[in-house]
């Protein structure tokens, strides 16, 4: 298709010089009969980018608001601007991002934004890399972004698609301004893209994951997007539906909730780059390939509805019912078969490096390890959707045992509240006979309707199997 454009490009250029009386190059003649080199240039810009826009796909209820298909030889800076950074800047990061053609080019219709692995002058590993931004160029409020790109694959390499608001400092700085990030893949795990909105404080987050089967999304292009409105945003994959999320917050501190929508009624910008290391994915090692650490991004496009609804009130809190005999973990004698791999009830997760399978079987939930990964959570069993409510007291009780001695980490967290912990992470080291853990804690935080009961069993020195039984969480004090 794009050679078909250029093609078409050729064809208006002579087709414009034809009709030329005295031929391009030659200045107009008195009566007009007669364009200039300029003036033919412009008209054929004019026309190849009519049949560019031509190109892009229309969406039902849509109007395009501004798109870049990466056709050129060089990144449109109309459109995006370098946004160079020192190493440190955020979340620990190693790389440096820099204005250099080296770590931002487009190729083959594509921007890419590379990693590049040096010394610096004491022979320590040096990272730079490539970020841009569309601030005060393409800023809108509402809006489809959508994007098709292709991540690279290694130990700490991080791509992501995200926006952040025009003046940061309108709400406060973050999270308190929010942010929301349309993609998100470790390079250790391609096979599992993240899509993410922060906001508070104190700082919140939401997240959605889709992982692929039999693929990964370093092997070929997909499309992430994000249906940013008033009241809601949904993100997809591919067109998969993988969150909805219409109940955000901004505050300070010990004060009263901003009017909502906040912080999203407001400007937002599109943001692309490939950081090195962080927090998050961990330093790259010796088996990061740094010769293909190229984040490909094939288009990006913002539609926005000609108009939106903008009263809009903020959804109440919806808190899970607990059972009859006051606990508020369902299934938690593993009386019931149930799917593993939801988020229904029990949920079995596996992350960088973890390896193995659940099962429940006479009222027992049984945990095999292959692999014990390289973080706490690699080996996971989760129960979300709890009830947390402020100012309770709350006891968790379990019976556990392991085919040898081996530790396990317990601990109910905040996904959608910054993941702080309401019960602490806690190591316990599992015996080979069953044994009843008890543990009470006091909800200190503002209400939660999705508190997550956790038991982590990755990158404990140990695949030992482990056997859990009787799991349960009740008030002991308060409502």
């Amino acid at each position: 298709m794009r050679k078909n454009k250029l093609f078409i490009a050729g064809i208006l250029v002579l087709t414009l010089c034809s009709t030329s009386l005295a031929g391009c190059g030659n200045e107009k003649n008195n009566d007009g009969g007669s364009d200039t080199v300029e003036e033919v240039v412009e008209e054929t810009v004019e026309l190849v980018d009519q049949v560019a826009q031509e190109d892009v796909p229309q969406l039902e209820g849509y109007e395009l608001l501004w798109n870049d298909e990466f056709n050129g030889t060089e990144m449109d800076e109309t459109i995006w601007s370098y946004d160079p950074r020192e190493p440190g800047w955020t979340n620990n990061e190693l790389q440096e991002y820099t204005t250099s053609t080296d770590n931002v080019f487009v190729r083959d219709g594509k921007l890419v934004l590379k990693a590049i692995k040096t010394q610096d002058e004491n022979g320590n590993d040096y990272y730079t890399s490539g970020k841009v931004k569309t601030m005060n160029k393409k800023d809108f409020m509402y809006g489809k972004v959508v994007a098709r790109a292709k991540v690279p694959e290694g130990q700490g390499l991080w791509p992501a698609i995200w926006m952040m608001p025009t003046n940061e400092a309108y709400y406060g700085q973050w999270p308190k301004c929010g942010e929301i990030d349309i993609m998100e893949v470790l390079g250790s795990q391609t096979d599992l893209a993240y899509c993410t909105v922060h906001y508070g404080e104190p700082h919140a987050e939401q997240q959605g994951s889709l992982k692929l089967e039999g693929t990964t999304y370093a092997e070929d292009f997909h499309d992430y997007s994000v249906e940013w409105e008033p009241g809601e945003m949904r993100w997809y994959i591919d067109d998969q539906l993988v969150l909805t999320v219409n109940d955000w917050f901004s505050a300070y501190p010990g004060a009263s909730e901003r009017p909502y929508p906040a912080p999203f009624n407001q400007t937002f910008f599109v943001q692309l780059n490939l950081a090195v290391g962080g927090n998050w994915p961990g330093d790259p090692d010796e088996t990061t390939d740094f010769d293909n650490a190229e984040f490909e991004i094939d288009y990006v496009r913002v539609y926005q509805k000609p108009e939106y609804d903008m009263n809009v009130e903020k959804p109440p809190m919806i808190f899970r019912e607990t059972l009859e005999d006051g606990n508020i973990i369902w299934n938690g004698d593993f009386a019931e078969a149930e799917a593993l791999d939801d988020e229904d009830n029990w949920y079995f997760l596996l992350f960088e490096g973890g390896d193995g399978s659940a099962k429940i079987e006479d009222g027992t939930m049984i945990i095999d390890t292959n692999s014990q990964g390289t973080v706490d959570y690699s080996v996971q069993l989760v129960q979300p959707d709890l009830p947390m409510v402020k100012g309770n007291k709350y006891r968790l009780t379990f019976d556990a045992c392991a085919e040898e001695e081996r530790d396990m980490i317990v601990c109910v967290s905040a996904p959608t509240a910054g993941w702080i912990r309401y019960l602490q992470d806690t190591k316990l080291t599992l015996g080979t006979d069953f044994q009843t853990y008890t543990y009470e804690f006091e909800m200190t935080e503002k209400d939660d309707n999705n508190g997550r009961l956790e038991f982590n069993m990755g990158a404990k020195g140990s695949t030992a199997q482990i056997k859990i039984k009787n799991v349960r969480i009740e008030v002991i004090e308060g409502e």
